[in-house]
């Protein structure tokens, strides 16, 4: 080899070496192809998160600075949109809310109401009742029938108990509705237009049934009964709001408000009087329970009232 051609090796030897060491003292890996990217060139993505593919790679170790380096393109990661960025679903895939039972409202209302009512009739001192009365009488039986006996007001033994017909008439309406196939406990709701025990059981006067009335009409409007039976004069004119007797009455559908079948007919305490009519009067209060029990559809039963 001649002197020329070492002397032009050793140059281009020591060109290299002085550009190899460049290349260390700046961090680069490799030989650069093109304008390489300064520290600005975005370190984080549009959403301002910062990702691996973004981070500059560390310095290599001098032993693999003369091998050329080549990067696969790294995927890229995903990065969630700005909620308002994100397109609404389509209309007809977004899901609807589930409807409420219709029926949960009546029950859910009466159950949690009635206890509520109960207690301010118990507190009341709207007439003077309250002054003589033992105990106030709500109501008896289940407050989600389909059925509604409602009689005048509480006697002596219903005053004693706080439940409306206990005593002999309530013994007797009890056998009617057993005569009827259904469970005095479980298939009605029986009430009072009164609520407090008039004095000797007389007849309530109209300002003690103006002052109790409201009570019984937020009664019925919970239960939301089909059919009220209305027992004797007192309960049939006054939910009626008529003056005509029970004889007149009796055995034929009315309207309770407009709306509500009402089926007007005898007292129980008037079918125990013994009296010439006694006989008859318990068969027609027996027709007239017929009646209410083919509206509700139940089955005929050949069975007079007050024969168990």
């Amino acid at each position: 080899m001649t002197d020329d051609l070492r002397a032009e090796l050793a140059s281009v030897a020591a060109s290299l070496r002085a550009y190899l060491e460049l290349q260390l003292e700046t961090g680069a890996t490799g030989i650069p192809r093109g304008r390489r990217a300064g520290p600005s060139a975005a370190a984080t993505t549009p959403s301002g998160v910062m990702t691996p593919a973004h981070v500059p790679a560390p310095p290599a170790p001098p032993a693999a600075a003369l091998a050329p380096v080549v990067h696969a393109p790294a995927a890229a990661p995903f990065v969630a949109p700005p909620p308002a960025a994100a397109p609404p679903p389509a209309a007809a895939t977004r899901p609807e809310p589930a409807p409420i039972a219709a029926a949960a409202p009546v029950a859910v209302a009466a159950g949690v109401r009635l206890p509520v009512l109960a207690a301010e009739v118990a507190a009341c001192t709207r007439c003077v009742l309250a002054e003589t009365r033992k105990q106030t009488v709500f109501a008896r039986g289940n407050f989600a029938a389909t059925l509604c006996f409602v009689g005048e007001a509480p006697g002596a033994d219903e005053d004693a108990e706080g439940l409306p017909f206990v005593g002999r008439a309530g013994q007797l309406l009890d056998r009617m509705i057993t005569a009827m196939g259904l469970s005095p406990e479980r298939d009605v709701y029986i009430c009072n237009i009164i609520k407090c025990r008039p004095p000797g059981n007389r007849r309530p006067t109209p300002e003690e049934t103006a002052a109790c009335i409201p009570y019984l009409h937020e009664q019925l409007a919970l239960i939301k009964p089909k059919v009220i039976v209305a027992l004797g004069n007192t309960a049939v004119g006054t939910l009626l709001d008529t003056k005509l007797g029970i004889t007149k009455l009796r055995g034929e559908w009315k309207l309770y408000r407009g709306k509500t079948l009402v089926m007007p007919t005898y007292h129980p305490s008037y079918l125990l009087r013994p009296s010439p009519q006694q006989g008859e009067a318990k068969r027609q209060a027996w027709d007239d329970l017929q009646t209410v029990m083919r509206e509700l559809k139940l089955p005929a039963v050949p069975k007079k009232a007050g024969d168990a």
